[in-house]
């Protein structure tokens, strides 16, 4: 539990700090910062969830790097849009507008988890 209790912090204080990101943020703020951390929150809501899996260190993060580059594409093929959907969170969610800037801060923003998961194997193996 003591994991998974950090993560759970992180998580925590990560989902706030987007949420206040969204509401009175603009600018650079909004547009990159939110995106570095979401898939920092990401990675520590999956830790929260999962905290020993998987074994090859490089794993997660590559995985919720290509999740987050996949709801990027998504947004350039305009996926709420040809399904209908109307729902303003689920836009939010989702996006609505592709930009090459968003995939390099999911880029940056996904650096530090796979130093966290390194870490994590160095001391494992140690």
């Amino acid at each position: 539990m003591k994991k998974r209790g950090i993560f759970i912090i992180l998580s925590v204080i990560l989902f706030g700090t987007e949420v206040l990101i969204g509401m009175y943020a603009h600018g650079w703020v909004r547009s990159y910062l939110g995106d570095v951390l979401i898939v920092i929150l990401l990675y520590t809501l999956f830790r929260s969830v999962v905290p020993d899996w998987p074994k090859l260190w490089w794993l997660l993060p590559s995985a919720i790097l290509v999740f987050a580059f996949a709801v990027e594409f998504l947004q350039l093929w305009g996926f709420c849009d040809r399904f209908g959907i109307t729902n303003r969170l689920a836009r939010i969610i989702l996006g609505t507008g592709f930009s090459v800037i968003d995939l390099v801060s999911y880029a940056i923003g996904i650096v530090p988890c796979y130093v966290a998961e390194f870490v994590r194997k160095r001391r494992r193996d140690a």
